[in-house]
């Protein structure tokens, strides 16, 4: 038997994949009138996270942050067996995630964290990709039993909050390149282009398949000769924000970095020079 605890829409998604799957499923969740479409198809309700996870070797978590995960693991640990697998979907901080994972372990319990890119379709058709960080030696057993969930399992390796760190990573892009758009229509509108020309762009110019790029460019600004400098791009910006007429969310912040840049002395250097980070 396989618990599932928390049907909200990934929740549902992921459920509704082990249904299919044919596997043995028992699911809760806090609002119990999400339950029945389930219930429907196969799934035992449980009454409670305790009733959920007993006799389960496998427990999946798809909560909503680290305090939802910490109170329900809280009810449900009178009903967990020793031994079983705790695989954690929720998106959670990285702090709590590796304190969790070492507790966990100190009692027997092997928890990892596994979140995911994937939307609920995703995760209904078992496509997106699921991040895994787990000890080596449990790789193999844990990629056999998820893969069937995901288009690909990636494995990070032994540290227990790097799948945390890469999932916040890259929902961050994800908000940044969203506000970008959001700039780019205001843009448009300003200059009485409409959201259709604008996206348009994108299918003659494609950024996005060069992220690896401006990564490698970031890295090198201090030791690349500059094709195009800070000051120039700065510049270059300048005309577009002037062009837009208003702030715009994500571009004004920009501007700020590259001027904060160009006063350290940056400004003949790679335009990417303005987004070097120093560790804190």
């Amino acid at each position: 038997m396989i618990a599932l605890l928390g049907t909200g829409l990934l929740g549902t998604g992921f459920a509704e994949r082990m249904l299919e799957l044919g596997l043995p499923l028992r699911v809760w969740n806090r609002s119990a009138d999400k339950l029945a479409p389930l219930v429907e198809r196969g799934a035992q309700e449980a009454a409670d996270p305790a009733q959920a996870v007993a006799g389960c070797a496998r427990v999946h978590l798809v909560l909503a942050e680290d305090g939802a995960v910490e109170s329900v693991l809280a009810q449900a640990a009178a009903g967990l067996m020793p031994g079983a697998w705790i695989i954690d979907h929720s998106t959670t901080a990285p702090e709590p995630t590796a304190a969790r994972a070492t507790r966990l372990r100190a009692q027997g319990l092997r928890y990892v964290h596994a979140p995911v890119f994937m939307a609920p379709e995703h995760a209904r058709q078992g496509t997106g990709l699921m991040l895994l960080s787990a000890p080596e030696a449990e790789q193999a057993e844990l990629t056999e039993l998820l893969a069937p969930l995901t288009g690909k399992v990636w494995y990070l390796g032994p540290r227990p909050d790097l799948a945390a760190v890469q999932k916040l990573m890259g929902n961050t892009m994800l908000f940044v390149l969203t506000g970008a758009m959001g700039d780019l229509f205001a843009l448009g509108r300003a200059q009485g282009v409409d959201e259709a020309q604008v996206m348009a762009l994108f299918e003659q110019f494609r950024p996005g398949a060069s992220l690896p790029f401006f990564g490698k460019r970031i890295l090198g600004a201090s030791q690349r000769e500059a094709s195009f400098t800070l000051t120039m791009a700065r510049k270059d910006l300048r005309l577009a924000l002037e062009a837009a007429g208003s702030e715009l969310s994500v571009l004004s912040g920009v501007a700020q970095q590259m001027d904060e840049a160009i006063d350290a002395g940056k400004g003949d250097r790679d335009y990417a020079a303005f987004a070097e980070r120093t560790s804190r």
